[in-house]
């Protein structure tokens, strides 16, 4: 029987269209299949509605064989037995709390109270939390989840319905771009959930192509900013200048640690963020796999 091809989908960074556009997949001897499902003309199928995030397209099972989200979620989530969170390699995102420019919040203190948009159970949700918790009380902290998903949560800022709102990687550049303030950042880890029981050859593949793809955003991110246009509606593309942009998630190649893992699950626990769906065992030795 054949096998199947590696299933590569683009997840709002630069790293996989770079390696894609450079051959390196291809020189590492990947078979896969280059899935570009981000893109949509409308961003419809960016809005689930109310209280869908992460976990929920977790548990609900991707496509490719490696999928991102926030290392919150996929540690849950592969806690649960939905996935295993490849444990040799993680991402830092850039995010941020936005508000309008004429907005009166002037510091992180006058945010007490002010409907914030996150993803649910998402990294803007957590990161959101952990930023703001600095300032006040977590009861003062109004995260509000009806905008739904980024680029929702993005339209309703740039309409003036959010008061504010947590954006990160290419959204968060669109509302710099465009005057939006920053408030407090809340830049966040991405870990990788890997789905069933792929190659463990294919996945240091595809983490050695993406490694060299790093290299060179580092190098010249300037070259290689254009490929947020590949995962953003086409209504936003008139507007957008992507040479003002910023090379956004970044790969860190060091090992996501059982200290890390501990110390997150905890962090998760003691907010009773999952208190109605579980937590699942929190063993990192189940739900962590490290191939180095």
């Amino acid at each position: 029987m054949a096998k199947d091809k590696f299933i590569i989908e683009p997840h709002f960074r630069l790293q996989e269209w770079v390696a894609e556009e450079k051959g390196y997949f291809r020189d590492e001897g990947l078979d896969y299949l280059f899935q570009e499902n981000i893109r949509s003309t409308d961003g419809a199928h960016h809005y689930k509605g109310d209280k869908v995030g992460a976990m929920q397209a977790i548990e609900k099972g991707r496509s490719s064989d490696v999928s991102c989200a926030c290392h919150w979620t996929v540690g849950v989530a592969a806690s649960k037995g939905k996935g295993r969170l490849y444990g040799d390699v993680y991402s830092v995102a850039p995010a941020g709390v936005f508000v309008p420019k004429d907005s009166p919040v002037q510091k992180p203190e006058d945010l007490a109270g002010v409907p914030i948009a996150v993803g649910y159970q998402s990294g803007s949700h957590y990161s959101t939390i952990q930023a703001l918790e600095q300032y006040m009380p977590v009861d003062k902290i109004n995260l509000t989840f009806a905008d739904g998903m980024l680029f929702h949560r993005l339209d309703q800022l740039l309409d003036g319905h959010a008061r504010a709102s947590t954006l990160f990687s290419g959204p968060y550049y669109f509302a710099e771009q465009l005057g939006f303030r920053k408030v407090i950042d809340c830049t966040f880890m991405i870990a990788t959930s890997l789905k069933g029981d792929p190659d463990p050859e294919d996945v240091r593949k595809f983490f050695r192509a993406l490694r060299r793809a790093q290299r060179d955003i580092d190098l010249r991110p300037e070259l290689y900013t254009h490929y947020y246009k590949n995962e953003f509606p086409d209504r936003y593309h008139a507007r957008m200048d992507t040479r003002r942009w910023g090379p956004g998630e970044r790969l860190v190649f060091e090992p996501y640690t059982k200290e890390v893992y501990d110390e997150t699950f905890k962090w998760i626990a003691d907010h009773g963020i999952f208190a109605d769906t579980g937590m699942g065992s929190g063993k990192y030795e189940e739900a962590v796999l490290r191939l180095s």
